[in-house]
């Protein structure tokens, strides 16, 4: 087996806003693992000033990874602080398993007979673009509306929380919104308790983190249901991981792949999950479609219950055609519909 890799900047459609900041290009690599007949991909998508890892220092173990391919596909586990290059690893090799044809795991997903049920992600920007968002989510189906908030002020955005269940009950639409640590412990209860009128459905991380009594008291104190994703970043070993839920005790966690220790960390965040009795779900963190493809066909295999975050696939200029397609709020895999995989994915 032979490995290289190659980096390739994605561009957003649009400006895309949270409460770290706005994104409009996106670097990635792409890991390309052949047994001289067949070629894996695996992506390596790290978020700037949230992974672990540091983009200016991904070239450099990427080709280490690659001089010494047989090591690390053998010793994975090696890679827990590279979680995003992990995941390219670990999918590179499935990839590679199954014919390099990007079907990882074969299902009744990858075969068109079912979709995955996703949120609708409303980004931040002016109370007019968010408006325009919602209601583009709202008309094309989707029953989970996922609001990034804390970038402009509260009332602004309770506002149009408000204008969107004054319109639809709980019943009809669930409405998340994620923090990305915007607020200061005192002003997340505040804003808590305000948004628990509107029959929030969970807030994704609403202070930073690391901050672990603070959380643990905000999950006892809330009337909204809080859920964990920074939170999880950096956390791999499992006596850490084990106290991390029992000392905050969230009612979610949120998974990424990228992020959280590639497919083996999410999974052993489900398997710890599942024993605490807390809740969970799947987010893919703006990679492109071949890592989203790769998240999708993974989360299909996990017994999910609810909506997952796997609807950023459409926010690139220069992304990768695909059979990955969003049909109401549901993700569907088409299988007639083939992979247009340009430079430099298809380079041998």
């Amino acid at each position: 087996m032979k490995a290289r890799f190659k980096k390739y900047t994605l561009n957003f459609k649009q400006a895309s806003g949270t409460s770290r900041g706005v994104y409009t290009k996106r670097e990635v690599w792409f890991l390309f693992l052949t047994d001289g007949v067949n070629t894996g991909i695996g992506e390596c998508a790290p978020l700037p000033d949230l992974s672990v890892e540091k983009p200016e220092k991904m070239s450099a173990k990427l080709q280490q990874i690659c001089d010494n391919i047989y090591y690390f596909s053998k010793f994975q586990e090696e890679l827990q602080n590279w979680p995003s290059i992990r995941f390219g690893l670990e999918t590179a090799i499935l990839d590679l398993q199954n014919l390099g044809e990007q079907i990882l795991f074969p299902s009744a997903f990858t075969r068109g007979e079912q979709g995955i049920p996703i949120n609708g992600l409303i980004w931040m920007g002016t109370p007019e673009f968010m408006k325009q968002q919602i209601r583009t989510k709202l008309d094309a189906g989707f029953r989970c509306i996922k609001m990034k908030i804390g970038a402009i002020d509260f009332e602004t955005e309770f506002d149009l929380l408000k204008d969107i269940r004054n319109e639809f009950s709980a019943e009809k639409i669930t409405l998340r919104v994620d923090a990305n640590g915007a607020y200061s412990y005192r002003t997340a209860l505040e804003n808590l308790k305000r948004l628990s009128d509107l029959q929030i459905h969970s807030i994704e991380q609403p202070i930073k983190a690391g901050r672990w009594d603070e959380m643990a008291a905000l999950c006892e104190q809330s009337p909204v249901p809080i859920g964990l994703d920074e939170e999880l970043i950096g956390v791999y070993d499992p006596s850490k991981m084990q106290k991390l839920v029992e000392t905050i005790r969230p009612a979610y966690l949120i998974l990424k792949p990228s992020l959280h220790g590639g497919l083996t960390g999410c999974e052993n965040w489900i398997e710890l999950a599942n024993q605490q009795g807390t809740g969970w779900w799947i987010t893919s963190a703006l990679e492109s479609n071949i890592g989203l493809n790769a998240i999708a066909q993974w989360t299909f295999q996990q017994n999910i219950k609810s909506e997952q975050g796997l609807g950023t696939g459409q926010l690139f200029t220069n992304n990768f055609e695909s059979p990955l397609q969003i049909k109401g709020d549901q993700l569907w895999y088409e299988p007639a519909r083939e992979w247009q995989l340009k430079p430099p994915a298809n380079e041998n």
